[in-house]
Protein backbone atom coordinates (compact mmCIF):
# COMPACT_ATOMS: atom_id res chain seq x y z
CA UNK A 1 0.00 0.00 0.00
CA UNK A 2 1.31 3.38 -0.79
CA UNK A 3 2.16 5.27 1.90
CA UNK A 4 -0.01 9.14 2.19
CA UNK A 5 3.36 10.68 3.04
CA UNK A 6 6.87 9.71 2.60
CA UNK A 7 9.79 11.95 3.61
CA UNK A 8 13.22 10.81 2.52
CA UNK A 9 15.91 12.25 3.69
CA UNK A 10 15.27 15.65 5.02
CA UNK A 11 17.52 18.20 5.10
CA UNK A 12 17.19 22.06 5.90
CA UNK A 13 19.95 24.59 5.99
CA UNK A 14 19.75 27.80 7.65
CA UNK A 15 23.06 29.37 6.96
CA UNK A 16 25.53 27.51 9.54
CA UNK A 17 22.50 25.99 11.13
CA UNK A 18 21.20 22.37 10.12
CA UNK A 19 17.43 22.30 11.41
CA UNK A 20 16.62 19.21 10.22
CA UNK A 21 19.01 16.05 9.40
CA UNK A 22 18.39 13.83 7.28
CA UNK A 23 15.11 12.55 8.20
CA UNK A 24 13.02 9.96 7.22
CA UNK A 25 9.60 8.65 7.74
CA UNK A 26 6.43 7.20 6.39
CA UNK A 27 2.85 7.63 7.28
CA UNK A 28 0.12 4.87 5.97
CA UNK A 29 -3.16 5.67 5.02
CA UNK A 30 -5.73 6.91 7.57
CA UNK A 31 -3.02 7.30 10.59
CA UNK A 32 -2.33 10.02 13.02
CA UNK A 33 1.41 10.22 13.06
CA UNK A 34 2.48 12.47 15.66
CA UNK A 35 6.14 14.60 15.69
CA UNK A 36 7.33 15.25 19.57
CA UNK A 37 10.21 16.88 20.55
CA UNK A 38 10.97 20.36 22.71
CA UNK A 39 10.98 23.91 20.38
CA UNK A 40 13.73 24.33 18.25
CA UNK A 41 14.36 21.08 17.55
CA UNK A 42 13.12 21.19 13.97
CA UNK A 43 9.65 19.81 13.88
CA UNK A 44 7.95 22.56 12.83
CA UNK A 45 10.29 22.99 9.92
CA UNK A 46 9.46 19.49 8.75
CA UNK A 47 5.96 20.39 8.69
CA UNK A 48 6.49 23.80 6.88
CA UNK A 49 8.41 21.59 4.07
CA UNK A 50 5.42 19.36 3.81
CA UNK A 51 2.91 22.13 3.44
CA UNK A 52 4.97 23.94 0.58
CA UNK A 53 6.07 27.14 2.56
CA UNK A 54 9.80 25.82 2.65
CA UNK A 55 12.09 24.03 0.23
CA UNK A 56 14.26 21.33 1.89
CA UNK A 57 18.22 21.73 1.00
CA UNK A 58 18.10 18.11 0.07
CA UNK A 59 15.84 14.99 0.39
CA UNK A 60 12.12 14.48 -1.26
CA UNK A 61 8.48 14.62 -0.15
CA UNK A 62 6.15 12.20 -1.49
CA UNK A 63 1.97 12.90 -1.52
CA UNK A 64 0.37 9.64 -2.55
CA UNK A 65 3.81 8.24 -3.79
CA UNK A 66 4.18 11.14 -6.09
CA UNK A 67 7.08 14.12 -5.33
CA UNK A 68 5.30 17.21 -4.34
CA UNK A 69 8.94 19.25 -4.79
CA UNK A 70 7.87 21.04 -7.66
CA UNK A 71 4.21 21.53 -6.40
CA UNK A 72 3.40 25.00 -5.09
CA UNK A 73 1.64 24.99 -0.92
CA UNK A 74 -1.97 25.87 -2.53
CA UNK A 75 -1.68 23.14 -5.17
CA UNK A 76 -0.10 20.21 -2.48
CA UNK A 77 -3.05 18.14 -1.18
CA UNK A 78 -2.35 19.26 1.80
CA UNK A 79 -4.05 21.40 4.88
CA UNK A 80 -3.03 22.93 8.19
CA UNK A 81 -4.39 23.69 11.37
CA UNK A 82 -2.35 26.41 13.36
CA UNK A 83 -2.30 27.27 16.71
CA UNK A 84 -4.28 30.09 16.35
CA UNK A 85 -6.68 29.04 14.06
CA UNK A 86 -7.22 32.31 12.05
CA UNK A 87 -10.64 32.14 11.73
CA UNK A 88 -12.49 35.23 9.49
CA UNK A 89 -14.56 37.07 12.27
CA UNK A 90 -16.78 38.75 10.06
CA UNK A 91 -17.54 35.52 8.53
CA UNK A 92 -20.67 33.60 9.58
CA UNK A 93 -19.33 29.58 10.41
CA UNK A 94 -20.72 28.36 7.24
CA UNK A 95 -18.91 30.65 5.26
CA UNK A 96 -15.50 30.24 7.19
CA UNK A 97 -16.00 26.48 6.50
CA UNK A 98 -16.69 27.12 2.69
CA UNK A 99 -14.46 29.37 2.02
CA UNK A 100 -11.96 27.64 0.22
CA UNK A 101 -14.53 26.11 -1.43
CA UNK A 102 -15.69 29.21 -2.70
CA UNK A 103 -12.10 29.68 -4.13
CA UNK A 104 -12.28 26.78 -6.19
CA UNK A 105 -15.19 28.07 -7.80
CA UNK A 106 -17.62 25.18 -6.50
CA UNK A 107 -21.56 26.01 -7.00
CA UNK A 108 -23.35 27.55 -4.12
CA UNK A 109 -25.76 24.44 -3.67
CA UNK A 110 -22.47 21.92 -3.38
CA UNK A 111 -20.89 24.04 -1.23
CA UNK A 112 -23.98 24.05 1.05
CA UNK A 113 -23.86 20.27 1.09
CA UNK A 114 -20.53 20.21 1.80
CA UNK A 115 -20.64 22.44 4.83
CA UNK A 116 -23.71 20.82 6.55
CA UNK A 117 -21.76 17.62 6.17
CA UNK A 118 -18.94 18.55 7.86
CA UNK A 119 -20.61 20.43 10.87
CA UNK A 120 -22.64 16.87 11.28
CA UNK A 121 -19.25 14.96 11.61
CA UNK A 122 -17.34 17.83 13.74
CA UNK A 123 -20.50 17.27 16.41
CA UNK A 124 -22.60 21.15 15.79
CA UNK A 125 -25.17 20.61 13.65
CA UNK A 126 -27.26 23.82 12.60
CA UNK A 127 -24.83 25.98 13.54
CA UNK A 128 -23.54 27.55 10.16
CA UNK A 129 -25.36 30.49 10.87
CA UNK A 130 -24.09 31.96 13.50
CA UNK A 131 -20.58 33.67 14.02
CA UNK A 132 -17.16 32.65 15.27
CA UNK A 133 -17.19 34.78 18.34
CA UNK A 134 -20.30 32.64 20.00
CA UNK A 135 -17.93 29.30 19.71
CA UNK A 136 -16.28 28.07 22.81
CA UNK A 137 -12.48 27.55 22.23
CA UNK A 138 -13.03 23.65 21.35
CA UNK A 139 -16.02 24.60 18.43
CA UNK A 140 -13.64 26.58 17.16
CA UNK A 141 -11.33 24.25 16.56
CA UNK A 142 -13.59 21.86 15.23
CA UNK A 143 -15.15 24.66 12.62
CA UNK A 144 -10.77 25.48 11.90
CA UNK A 145 -10.64 21.23 11.16
CA UNK A 146 -13.74 21.15 9.03
CA UNK A 147 -12.43 23.99 7.18
CA UNK A 148 -9.53 22.06 6.19
CA UNK A 149 -11.81 18.49 5.69
CA UNK A 150 -14.15 19.83 2.93
CA UNK A 151 -11.07 20.18 0.71
CA UNK A 152 -10.34 16.53 0.90
CA UNK A 153 -6.94 16.95 1.85
CA UNK A 154 -4.60 13.82 1.43
CA UNK A 155 -2.93 14.80 4.50
CA UNK A 156 -3.96 16.98 7.36
CA UNK A 157 -0.96 19.08 8.96
CA UNK A 158 -1.72 20.01 12.05
CA UNK A 159 0.64 22.55 14.29
CA UNK A 160 0.60 22.75 18.08
CA UNK A 161 -3.56 22.99 17.82
CA UNK A 162 -4.35 22.75 21.47
CA UNK A 163 -1.64 25.24 22.55
CA UNK A 164 -4.08 27.58 23.01
CA UNK A 165 -6.55 25.80 25.05
CA UNK A 166 -7.13 25.90 28.47
CA UNK A 167 -6.06 22.45 30.60
CA UNK A 168 -9.80 21.15 31.09
CA UNK A 169 -10.60 22.27 27.54
CA UNK A 170 -6.91 20.44 26.24
CA UNK A 171 -8.01 16.93 27.66
CA UNK A 172 -11.03 16.64 26.25
CA UNK A 173 -10.13 18.02 23.04
CA UNK A 174 -7.33 14.97 22.70
CA UNK A 175 -10.13 12.59 22.87
CA UNK A 176 -11.71 14.80 20.57
CA UNK A 177 -9.46 14.72 17.68
CA UNK A 178 -8.83 11.28 17.83
CA UNK A 179 -12.54 10.68 17.04
CA UNK A 180 -12.40 13.28 14.46
CA UNK A 181 -9.48 11.83 12.74
CA UNK A 182 -11.10 8.31 12.69
CA UNK A 183 -14.68 10.02 11.47
CA UNK A 184 -13.08 11.62 8.22
CA UNK A 185 -10.49 8.77 8.23
CA UNK A 186 -7.74 11.23 7.25
CA UNK A 187 -4.23 11.14 7.63
CA UNK A 188 -3.04 13.30 10.59
CA UNK A 189 0.66 14.32 10.86
CA UNK A 190 0.27 16.50 13.72
CA UNK A 191 3.23 18.23 16.10
CA UNK A 192 3.90 19.06 19.15
CA UNK A 193 5.67 19.49 22.48
CA UNK A 194 3.42 17.92 25.22
CA UNK A 195 3.79 14.26 25.57
CA UNK A 196 0.51 13.23 26.82
CA UNK A 197 -1.25 14.84 23.54
CA UNK A 198 1.38 12.56 21.56
CA UNK A 199 0.73 9.77 23.75
CA UNK A 200 -3.15 9.30 23.77
CA UNK A 201 -3.98 10.39 19.67
CA UNK A 202 -0.99 8.79 17.80
CA UNK A 203 -0.54 5.69 16.27
CA UNK A 204 3.05 6.41 15.51
CA UNK A 205 5.26 8.86 17.16
CA UNK A 206 8.69 10.39 16.00
CA UNK A 207 10.85 11.72 19.04
CA UNK A 208 12.65 14.88 17.75
CA UNK A 209 15.70 16.33 18.81
CA UNK A 210 18.41 18.37 17.73
CA UNK A 211 17.24 17.90 13.88
CA UNK A 212 17.07 14.09 13.67
CA UNK A 213 14.70 11.04 14.92
CA UNK A 214 15.50 9.41 18.24
CA UNK A 215 12.63 6.71 17.64
CA UNK A 216 9.98 6.06 15.68
CA UNK A 217 7.14 3.75 17.36
CA UNK A 218 3.83 3.21 19.42
CA UNK A 219 3.01 5.17 22.51
CA UNK A 220 3.94 2.09 24.47
CA UNK A 221 7.15 1.34 22.96
CA UNK A 222 8.64 4.75 23.55
CA UNK A 223 7.27 4.59 26.80
CA UNK A 224 8.73 0.94 28.29
CA UNK A 225 11.28 0.30 25.98
CA UNK A 226 13.17 3.31 24.92
CA UNK A 227 16.13 3.31 23.23
CA UNK A 228 18.07 6.60 23.94
CA UNK A 229 19.06 8.12 26.81
CA UNK A 230 17.16 11.13 25.49
CA UNK A 231 13.27 8.98 24.76
CA UNK A 232 13.54 7.72 28.35
CA UNK A 233 14.26 11.08 29.59
CA UNK A 234 11.54 13.06 27.77
CA UNK A 235 8.87 10.76 27.74
CA UNK A 236 7.27 10.50 31.16
CA UNK A 237 8.61 10.98 34.67
CA UNK A 238 11.87 8.92 35.76
CA UNK A 239 14.33 9.01 38.24
CA UNK A 240 17.82 9.00 36.61
CA UNK A 241 21.37 8.35 38.21
CA UNK A 242 24.78 8.35 36.48
CA UNK A 243 27.09 5.82 37.49
CA UNK A 244 29.60 3.45 36.66
CA UNK A 245 28.93 -0.73 35.86
CA UNK A 246 31.06 -3.15 38.28
CA UNK A 247 29.75 -6.01 35.85
CA UNK A 248 28.26 -7.47 32.88
CA UNK A 249 26.11 -10.81 32.71
CA UNK A 250 24.86 -10.49 29.08
CA UNK A 251 22.14 -7.77 29.56
CA UNK A 252 22.25 -7.92 33.52
CA UNK A 253 24.41 -4.95 35.21
CA UNK A 254 25.59 -4.25 38.43
CA UNK A 255 26.43 -0.60 39.01
CA UNK A 256 27.22 1.82 41.49
CA UNK A 257 26.09 5.58 40.91
CA UNK A 258 28.19 8.46 41.36
CA UNK A 259 26.59 8.91 45.15
CA UNK A 260 27.23 5.76 45.38
CA UNK A 261 24.27 3.58 45.54
CA UNK A 262 24.63 0.02 44.28
CA UNK A 263 22.10 -1.21 41.67
CA UNK A 264 20.43 -4.18 39.40
CA UNK A 265 19.63 -2.47 36.11
CA UNK A 266 19.33 -4.20 32.58
CA UNK A 267 21.42 -2.91 29.26
CA UNK A 268 22.45 -4.17 26.06
CA UNK A 269 26.32 -3.37 24.71
CA UNK A 270 27.89 -2.42 27.78
CA UNK A 271 31.16 -3.18 29.32
CA UNK A 272 32.70 -3.45 32.80
CA UNK A 273 33.88 -0.02 33.76
CA UNK A 274 31.57 2.05 31.51
CA UNK A 275 29.88 5.03 32.36
CA UNK A 276 26.25 4.55 32.18
CA UNK A 277 23.32 6.55 32.52
CA UNK A 278 19.85 4.64 34.74
CA UNK A 279 16.30 5.34 34.27
CA UNK A 280 13.91 4.04 36.30
CA UNK A 281 10.10 5.36 35.97
CA UNK A 282 7.95 6.16 39.32
CA UNK A 283 5.33 4.02 38.88
CA UNK A 284 8.10 1.06 38.63
CA UNK A 285 9.21 1.35 42.56
CA UNK A 286 7.03 -0.11 45.16
CA UNK A 287 6.43 0.81 48.48
CA UNK A 288 5.91 -1.46 51.48
CA UNK A 289 5.83 -0.87 55.23
CA UNK A 290 8.26 -3.79 55.78
CA UNK A 291 11.61 -4.94 54.24
CA UNK A 292 9.62 -8.63 54.31
CA UNK A 293 7.33 -7.33 51.70
CA UNK A 294 10.17 -6.75 49.03
CA UNK A 295 11.83 -10.45 49.12
CA UNK A 296 11.29 -10.49 45.33
CA UNK A 297 12.67 -7.03 44.12
CA UNK A 298 16.68 -7.38 42.89
CA UNK A 299 17.22 -3.38 44.37
CA UNK A 300 15.82 -2.72 47.91
CA UNK A 301 16.38 0.71 50.12
CA UNK A 302 15.15 2.29 53.63
CA UNK A 303 14.45 5.89 53.11
CA UNK A 304 12.45 8.89 54.75
CA UNK A 305 9.74 10.27 53.56
CA UNK A 306 11.04 13.90 52.55
CA UNK A 307 7.78 15.27 50.61
CA UNK A 308 3.75 13.76 49.47
CA UNK A 309 2.89 15.44 46.13
CA UNK A 310 -1.01 14.70 46.60
CA UNK A 311 -2.98 14.71 43.10
CA UNK A 312 -5.29 12.34 43.39
CA UNK A 313 -4.55 9.02 41.68
CA UNK A 314 -0.93 10.30 40.34
CA UNK A 315 -0.38 10.88 44.10
CA UNK A 316 3.43 10.49 44.61
CA UNK A 317 5.96 10.92 47.02
CA UNK A 318 9.60 11.66 47.64
CA UNK A 319 11.57 9.32 49.17
CA UNK A 320 15.13 9.92 50.72
CA UNK A 321 17.39 7.33 50.85
CA UNK A 322 20.46 6.41 53.11
CA UNK A 323 22.81 7.66 50.51
CA UNK A 324 21.41 10.87 50.38
CA UNK A 325 19.77 10.18 46.93
CA UNK A 326 15.57 11.41 46.67
CA UNK A 327 13.64 9.11 44.75
CA UNK A 328 9.90 10.05 43.13
CA UNK A 329 7.64 7.18 43.94
CA UNK A 330 4.02 6.76 42.76
CA UNK A 331 1.71 5.81 45.94
CA UNK A 332 -0.31 2.79 45.12
CA UNK A 333 -4.47 3.42 43.88
CA UNK A 334 -5.51 0.91 46.70
CA UNK A 335 -5.16 3.89 49.23
CA UNK A 336 -3.21 1.31 52.11
CA UNK A 337 -0.67 4.50 52.51
CA UNK A 338 -3.16 7.27 52.21
CA UNK A 339 -2.10 8.40 55.74
CA UNK A 340 1.60 8.36 54.52
CA UNK A 341 3.44 11.31 56.59
CA UNK A 342 6.71 13.11 55.72
CA UNK A 343 9.23 12.37 57.93
CA UNK A 344 7.62 8.35 57.96
CA UNK A 345 10.13 5.56 57.37
CA UNK A 346 9.50 2.97 54.06
CA UNK A 347 10.83 0.45 52.37
CA UNK A 348 11.20 0.55 48.63
CA UNK A 349 12.04 -2.04 45.66
CA UNK A 350 12.32 -2.41 42.24
CA UNK A 351 13.49 -4.87 39.96
CA UNK A 352 16.32 -4.87 37.48
CA UNK A 353 14.13 -5.26 34.75
CA UNK A 354 12.40 -1.36 35.60
CA UNK A 355 16.18 -0.01 35.85
CA UNK A 356 16.62 0.95 31.93
CA UNK A 357 20.62 1.54 31.53
CA UNK A 358 22.48 3.43 28.44
CA UNK A 359 26.03 4.39 27.96
CA UNK A 360 26.67 7.79 29.09
CA UNK A 361 27.88 10.27 27.18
Amino acid sequence: MTPDLECVDLVKRFGDTTAVNNVSFTVPPGSFFSILGPSGCGKTTIMRMIAGFLDPTSGDIRIKGGSVLDTPPNKRPVNMVFQHLALFPMMTIAENIGYGLRRRGMPKAEIARKVDEALDRIGLPGIGARKTDELSGGQKQRVAIARCMVLEPDVLLLDEPLGALDLKLREHMKVELKALQAAFDTTFVYITHDQSEALVMSDQIAVMSNGQFEQVGRGQDLYYRPETPFVAGFIGESNRWKGRIERVEGDALQLRTDSGLAMRATGAGLVQGARAEIFVRPESIRLAASADALSGFDNQLTGTVTSLLFNGAASRVLVQDDVGETLEVTLPQSGEFSSLQRGDAVHIGWGAGQATCFGAA
